[in-house]
């Protein structure tokens, strides 16, 4: 950066505004610094917003910068009772801000295209703190035409830091690159995984459609049969005769002579009758056996299975029904 003026002595006033530019090593552009008698330096906002990226630098100054550091020009020297300086681009509006508004807006800045310009103001920062100036050195050619730009030789320092601020720049261009590849890789991978899933639940909701089909083709196949089924079939499953009666109780038990004499008269009754309430006299009397003998057999047909006891009659003789599985 060219800084004309030179340090003031300690304890000594300026007697006048001194007006110096600070020049930009990376791009050449100039940062107006205006320097007060009482050697407080003020900058205008928009040379600062200007290399930062900043379009609307009264909004930016709003957001960013408090009151106490910023200010207009002809506040700032009024204050002093200095005039406003010579030339147009000195207007009596003008925003400026002081050294501390300059590092607060400096390091308000997180676009990443200033970070160069906030390096380079942090190094003009520190050592206008420290020397009170800030030199940048000529270069040993200067312009032949006047009114030419004059080139300036970039510190050696400031030149590294920008290679290796370019390097680590290239470096993360290619490490985004190589994430977001990833991350296109990924999202179509999702994106395929959530193909196969819906189909799966299209082939799943096909297959319990055809299931629930095949199982109305069932249940009416089985309405079908059950209306087809004849009456007569229905009646006689459900009404046993007296030879079927007599055949199952063979197939349950040895039949001896005593048992099927009484089984022979009971049977009948059974199936007809739907019980048996005769007294055990009675079916003696039929059978010619013993009344002992006769309550031996209905005992062994009760154990068998072949009957059921169904409590007694008003006048005590038990009751006996079919016994159906």
């Amino acid at each position: 950066m060219n800084e004309p003026s030179k340090r003031p002595e300690a304890g000594k006033r300026h007697e006048a505004i001194d007006v110096g530019d600070f020049v930009y090593a990376a791009t050449g552009h100039r940062i107006r610094r205006l320097t007060m008698p009482d050697g407080s330096h003020w900058f205008p906002a928009v040379d600062v917003c200007k290399n930062l990226g900043y379009t609307t630098p009264r909004k930016t100054l709003l957001d960013h910068v408090p009151e106490e550091h910023r200010d207009n020009l002809e506040t700032v020297t009024g204050s002093h009772c200095l005039s406003i300086p010579a030339g147009r681009a000195w207007r009596r509006d003008l925003q400026l801000i002081d050294l501390q508004g300059l590092i607060i807006l400096v390091n308000a800045c997180t676009k990443p295209s200033c970070a160069p310009f906030k390096q380079w103001a942090a190094e003009v920062i520190e050592t206008v703190q420290r020397e009170g100036t800030y030199t940048l050195v000529e270069a040993e050619v200067q312009p032949s035409e006047p009114g030419a730009p004059i080139a300036y030789a970039m510190p050696e320092q400031v030149a590294e830091a920008i290679v290796r601020l370019e390097e680590r720049n290239l470096r993360a261009d290619e490490q985004l690159a190589v994430s977001q590849h990833k991350l296109l890789s990924l999202q179509e991978e999702i994106v395929g995984t959530q193909r196969e899933i819906l189909e799966t639940q299209r082939a799943a909701l096909s297959a319990q459609q055809t299931m629930a089909l095949a199982m109305e083709r069932i249940a009416d196949r089985l309405d079908s049969l059950v209306l087809e089924r004849p009456s007569h079939t229905a009646d006689l499953a459900a009404q046993p005769t007296t030879e079927s009666v007599l055949a199952d109780w063979q197939r349950r038990l040895s039949v001896t002579e005593d048992v099927w004499t009484v089984a022979v008269v009971i049977a009948p009754v059974l199936v007809e009758e739907g019980e048996l309430r005769q007294p055990l006299e009675s079916i003696a009397a039929r059978t010619g056996l013993s009344v002992h003998r006769v309550n031996e057999c209905l005992r062994l047909l009760r154990r068998h299975a072949c009957i059921r006891s169904q409590g007694a009659s008003e006048d005590g003789a038990p009751v006996y029904v079919l016994h159906r599985a």
